[in-house]
């Protein structure tokens, strides 16, 4: 699964806040950097933490993480200026950035910015300056679920509304580039909590009718657990006949609880095979890291994850 994705020129990575979407888009832009691939990853996060995990500042210019990945951020007013700046005459530029209404524009059309900001990745991938390297892959972490599916959209809305002028020409070329199963891939992270599982199935829905495929999910943060009931049982057992031995019952009930978190875990993964369609990549939880040293660790564990189809699962286990 990790060569097909590696494949194309533009992976978006979207997922609920708090699912982990962030440190999985690290991990394949690094597994891709150690494929030889020149990567660029760019943050929808104005903060930049992945580029501030490697020690780096974040900005709107490309900066180099470590050999072959570079990380950038993708603001709002600042995207669709330099979006902008790629595509209209500087004297023109200068008078329209000073203009009131162009102030005003900017601050009252939501729209407007998710479309220069969508545009912005555009030309990274397809209209890069010859005077500059062209990236093998970009990783794009997308905002949480709502924005991110509001970015995705617009393009196909703009198309339609703005015809032959060069909003609508610049919309139908970021479209095309969404919807080109061989140049863009969009995965989904998510974990089994209700919420998640609830958004990245309506996220999956919502990419059917543009249509865009959802290419992989990543299916985060999934128990460790390497026991059974019977385990438990026979630990209560052996433990009552040792008086010294004490707290049992709380670590019985602990380890219970880490059974059902993994039953759950199960019927979540059975649910999204089957209404999905894709491929479901497990990663494990990794509590206590965070940063570089997660990424690292997510990176080796991607490679070597074990991918389920939807027919490889029953409902429940």
């Amino acid at each position: 699964m990790t060569d097909d994705l590696l494949a194309h020129r533009l992976i978006a990575v979207l997922g609920k806040g708090g699912v982990g979407r962030t440190s999985i888009s690290a991990a394949i832009a690094t597994i891709a950097m150690r494929r030889g691939k020149r990567t660029l990853i760019i943050e929808a996060d104005l903060r930049g933490p992945i580029a501030l995990s490697y020690g780096k500042t974040p900005g709107f210019n490309p900066v180099e993480l470590e050999a072959g990945l570079f990380g950038m951020t993708l603001g709002g007013q600042e995207s669709l200026e330099d979006y902008l700046g790629l595509v209209m005459p500087r004297t023109i530029l200068r008078a329209v950035f000073a203009s009131s209404i162009y102030q005003y524009f900017v601050h009252a059309a939501p729209a407007l910015r998710e479309l220069t900001m969508m545009g912005k990745v555009f030309h990274e991938i397809e209209r890069r300056p010859a005077s500059l390297k062209r990236w093998d892959l970009v990783v794009f972490d997308m905002p949480a679920s709502g924005q991110a599916l509001s970015m995705i959209r617009t393009p196909f809305a703009a198309r339609e509304t703005f015809g032959e002028s060069v909003v609508g020409r610049e919309a139908r070329n970021i479209a095309d580039l969404l919807s080109d199963r061989a140049k863009c891939a969009m995965v989904a992270v998510t974990t089994a909590e209700t919420l998640a599982m609830t958004e990245t199935l309506e996220l999956n829905r919502t990419l059917a009718t543009l249509p865009i495929e959802t290419a992989a999910i990543y299916f985060n943060r999934t128990s460790r657990a390497t026991f059974e009931s019977g385990d438990i049982a026979r630990m209560m057992r052996r433990g009552a006949l040792i008086p010294e031995l004490r707290n049992l019952e709380t670590l019985a009930g602990i380890a219970r609880a880490e059974l059902q978190r993994r039953a759950r875990e199960r019927r979540a993964l059975a649910i999204l095979r089957r209404q999905c369609g894709c491929q479901v990549i497990e990663v494990e939880d990794r509590r206590g890291l965070s940063g570089t040293a997660l990424t690292r660790l997510l990176s080796d564990q991607i490679e070597q994850s074990r991918v389920g189809h939807r027919d490889s699962a029953s409902a429940t286990e």
